[in-house]
């Protein structure tokens, strides 16, 4: 708590001026996360100012993120760049529904998004981005985007890869060049809603098959394979949304004879795979069949709406560029070139290895705190998929109505009995004291007798 910055040499108000000092500190790594900071009246009389200026210095520094409050402890540095508040829906108050990457300091995203555009424009210029590129992106961009790929996914080549503006786009687009209303696309039981809601507007079915802990059951798909004369398989074979599992690489192999026998063509959905290294894409045992979706979303940031369509071969890439330029044209130049740069300079492993191990962390810390429940999870999984006792059909609603938001299974279920269970976003956290109490939270409604959570 000997925390005491230097403010002299700043411009603005004092307040500001403190605020400055301890986002640059925390850059240079003179504050590190979780680190205490002095009270405000301890810091106010180490710097001659008085109380109310340092309390409004303490809450800008919540704002931005950079700062949080534990009851009965102080204020610390936080743990991760912490997001807004200001636009959640009423009634909740966290927001563990949505399927985001955390991202903790050592992450460095503001620092890194600011250098990456000054090392832009330094080069070309921002402004050579502002207006219309390749649809599916330059041949520069590809090329750095499949040497990178490369090491996961051996035939990964630039006139094999598209560039999108996000996973959605790819499944979409996907969709539409593979199938036509009323035909049947093979998915797992539990499911990416995002696919549903591409399939329904569409007009495509969707069959869902058969699931165990670990994955899709081969067999089970199979049998599907053989019922339906089936377009395509949709796939998450790595840290599945919503139950983390991961397929073994005797499913793996299974599974793509499966699919060359049936002479099929897989999606293969690797939002997760770039937080799970060890697992092989499926798209390497057939590659001629697949197409593989690797997204940014999950890795770095959502908002960065970049994706890499990698396609069985150079005439399917030249279909989906075109489809791409019908549709939404290309992805957001900017964000495709501070992408890339970050991807030649290696920032972009390093900005995943820190996510990665914050989720880790959040991942220990479900695990500690949810001893005697029955979830599933993986250690770098930002989510985990917690069953809800049979008995207990209202736990998500009652959940809401304490300012807590997370997923029930039925948006994940293709058809049938929606299970009793619900995905628990860990990473949307803003950080981990903001974990702590919504699990804290989530146990309370497990525990509780279900009659007394009964609303008449």
């Amino acid at each position: 708590m000997d925390w005491t910055p230097t403010i002299s040499e700043l411009s603005g108000p004092r307040y500001q001026r403190i605020v400055d000092a301890m986002e640059a500190d925390i850059a240079a790594g003179r504050l590190v996360r979780g680190q205490q900071l002095p009270t405000q009246r301890a810091l106010a009389k180490a710097l001659g100012i008085d109380l109310t200026t340092v309390t409004r210095a303490y809450t800008e520094a919540r704002r931005r993120g950079i700062m949080e409050a534990r009851v009965g402890q102080g204020s610390f540095v936080s743990e991760t760049s912490a997001r807004r508040t200001v636009d959640l829906p009423h009634p909740v108050a966290i927001d563990l529904s949505m399927n985001v990457p955390p991202h903790p300091l050592e992450a460095q995203l503001d620092e890194r998004i600011i250098a990456g555009m000054e090392a832009i424009r330094a080069q070309s210029g921002l402004t050579a981005y502002l207006n219309y590129q390749p649809p599916g992106g330059s041949t520069h961009e590809r090329e750095v985007a499949a040497r990178w790929m490369r090491s996961r996914v051996p035939h990964a080549q630039a006139d094999r890869l598209v560039i999108f503006p996000g996973a959605q786009t790819i499944l979409f687009n996907l969709l539409a060049h593979l199938a036509r209303p009323g035909d049947v696309v093979l998915t797992e039981a539990l499911t990416f809603p995002g696919i549903k809601a591409a399939a329904a507007r569409l007009g495509v079915k969707l069959v869902g098959v058969a699931m165990d802990d670990g994955g899709i059951l081969p067999d089970a798909l199979a049998k599907a394979c053989r019922a339906h004369r089936a377009k395509a398989v949709y796939l998450i074979p790595t840290l599945h949304n919503p139950t983390t599992a991961t397929l073994s690489a005797a499913r793996r192999s299974a599974i793509a004879k499966i699919i060359r026998d049936a002479d099929t063509t897989l999606i293969e959905d690797d939002a997760y795979g770039l937080l799970d290294r060890s697992a092989s894409p499926i798209a390497g045992l057939i590659p001629e069949r697949t197409y593989l979706a690797t997204t940014l979303s999950k890795c770095i940031a959502p908002a960065l709406r970049v994706a890499y369509l990698v396609t069985p071969d150079s005439g399917a890439q030249r279909d989906m560029r075109t489809s791409l330029q019908a549709t939404v044209q290309m992805p957001a130049p900017l964000m495709v070139a501070l992408v890339t740069h970050w991807i030649e300079s290696g920032i972009a492993d390093r900005i995943i290895a820190a996510i990665r191990n914050e989720a880790v962390g959040r991942q220990q810390l479900a695990q500690r705190t949810l001893k005697g429940f029955q979830f599933l999870a993986k250690p770098a999984a930002h989510h985990l998929w917690l069953r809800l006792p049979e008995d207990r059909t209202d736990v998500a609603a009652h959940l809401l109505r304490n300012g807590l938001a997370v997923v029930a299974g039925e948006a994940f279920t293709i058809d049938g009995t929606p299970p009793h269970a619900a995905r628990v976003s860990l990473g949307a956290a803003r950080n981990r004291s903001e974990l702590t109490e919504a699990l804290r939270i989530l146990i309370g409604a497990l525990q509780k007798p279900a009659d007394t959570r009964q609303i008449v």
